[in-house]
């Protein structure tokens, strides 16, 4: 039979270990130095700060609101509904980038690029269907729920968004369009009645002609 003969490993001398160890301490100081360097962006930083205070909910996809007014009716909008709201949106630095004037209609869908639906961002469709009728909320949308990277007006590019809204009313849009036509028709006849015809959406509602675009 053979034998096979064991080698014994050397030790390995302290003085190497020293320096192994010190080597792999160093570089983890370092990655940790490197992520408390790094520029924090304003919006993630104010959203962990803002998600702290008292009444403010973080939903999973990162919105966050408070609710300012509760709302007396059950149920909330879903992406077939039409809402009419009041609303306000600023910016962090209170700039105030949009106001209604008055009671507006918005589709609650968030608007699809692919299909051609107009429609409101992805963190204010999410937040009309946190609402119910009479409820007055606050929202902060971060970037990626709103314009992302794309600016526009008063809007500059990954802006944070903060929206006082207040749920008035919504109806499914098949209703509201069903009563524009019927608006229509009788206004036509009208015209026809008096011997003449109506401009083109003369008397018509807001949004007559297609639903609205919304933040």
């Amino acid at each position: 039979m053979s034998s096979i003969t064991a080698v014994p490993l050397q030790p390995v001398k302290r003085r190497v270990l020293v320096y192994v160890w010190t080597g792999i301490v160093i570089a983890v100081l370092g990655a940790f130095a490197l992520a408390w360097m790094a520029p924090t962006d304003p919006a993630t930083a104010f959203l962990a700060g803002n998600r702290k205070v008292p009444g403010v909910v973080q939903t999973a996809s990162g919105l966050q609101y408070m609710i300012l007014k509760p709302g007396k009716a059950i149920g909330s909008p879903t992406d077939q509904d039409i809402t009419l709201i009041n609303y306000e949106g600023k910016l962090l630095n209170g700039t105030t980038f949009d106001k209604s004037q008055r009671p507006t209609p918005m589709p609650v869908a968030a608007a699809d690029e692919k299909s051609g639906r107009q429609g409101v961002v992805p963190g204010f469709s999410e937040a009309l269907k946190l609402m119910t009728k009479g409820a007055k909320y606050r929202f902060w949308i971060k970037p990626s729920l709103a314009y992302g990277d794309k600016a526009g007006g008063l809007v500059p590019p990954h802006s944070l968004l903060v929206f006082e809204v207040e749920l008035l009313d919504f109806l499914p849009e098949s209703v509201i369009r069903q009563m524009q036509m019927q608006q229509q028709m009788m206004q036509q006849q009208q015209g026809g009645a008096a011997g003449g015809g109506l401009p083109p959406g003369a008397g018509m509602p807001p949004g007559a002609g297609g639903p609205p675009t919304g933040p």
